[in-house]
């Protein structure tokens, strides 16, 4: 597969980066672990949350590394006793920022901001500087534009796509950033039937069968929550079922890699391999 030869080059091109010989970094952020590994820097890890790996990095899964606990319960006594230099989180960890602060320097490593693209590679660059990668960290990101763009201008006629997130039986609208801003697949319009529930700071966009009926796609994206944290996963059988009962007969439903879709994008790796999924779903 041409994606395999990219990641291959991707991975040779960097392999040598150097590094700060002191920096020791616990790291619940996957997305952050995933460029770590993807610049040859895994020596500096020493912590990660072991539960929630995704399988294409579950080498971290190995004694060597303290297992620091889970995404939103962090094991404090572990973390103390990987002694790290450096913690690298996100906002499922926000509630112990203090907690984790008192324990070593944070890097919170959150996507923010509207534009997907300049906040991650600004976080590329911000780790890379961290631990004297610069360089191999340029690299890596003008590959993975590279790949990018191509991937974009063969999606410029893209099927009217749906992207949804599938949690405990139910479908919420998902406007993910990777497909419709770095891919530029165009948004589709929801009409009257759908409307958003505000949760706390948070939005949802519930969609029932009727609803995607109404939106009338010709592609659904389902990442499944369920599944990426080991709950009941969507059965794409049944799915496809319901869908076509509501009158969605010819949609073509697509089950995304749900660790890769929910827990550990933000990566070098797992960029690409999510473009890739994609490209591959709509081409």
């Amino acid at each position: 597969m041409k994606f395999a030869i990219t990641t291959a080059a991707l991975l040779l091109a960097t392999a040598s980066a150097s590094a700060d010989a002191d920096q020791r970094i616990a790291t619940f952020d996957l997305g952050s672990l995933d460029t770590l590994d993807a610049l040859g820097l895994s020596t500096k890890v020493v912590g990660v949350p072991k539960a929630s790996l995704p399988n294409y990095l579950e080498q971290y899964a190995a004694d060597n590394y303290t297992d620091i606990g889970g995404l939103r319960s962090p094991d404090m006594a572990a973390i103390e006793a990987s002694a790290p230099s450096l913690i690298l989180y996100t906002g499922r960890q926000g509630d112990w920022e203090a907690e984790l602060g008192d324990i070593a320097p944070l890097l919170n490593t959150s996507l923010q901001g509207d534009d997907y693209l300049t906040a991650f590679n600004a976080n590329v660059r911000e780790l890379a500087s961290r631990l004297e990668a610069e360089s191999e960290a340029e690299e890596a990101l003008k590959a993975l534009h590279a790949e990018i763009e191509t991937q974009r201008e063969g999606l410029s006629d893209a099927p009217r796509t749906l992207v949804v997130t599938h949690n405990g039986g139910n479908l919420m609208l998902n406007q993910h950033p990777v497909v419709y801003d770095v891919l530029g697949v165009d948004a589709l319009e929801m009409p009257d039937s759908v409307t958003s529930e505000v949760r706390g700071t948070r939005t949802f966009t519930p969609l029932s069968a009727d609803a995607i009926a109404d939106i009338n796609p010709d592609v659904v994206l389902v990442i499944d929550r369920s599944a990426a944290i080991g709950d009941e996963p969507a059965n794409a059988e049944a799915l496809t079922q319901t869908l076509s009962d509501a009158g969605t007969d010819n949609a073509q439903i697509v089950m995304l890699t749900p660790a890769l879709w929910y827990l550990s994008g933000g990566g070098l790796q797992s960029l690409a391999l999510q473009v890739e999924e994609v490209a591959a779903a709509l081409n």
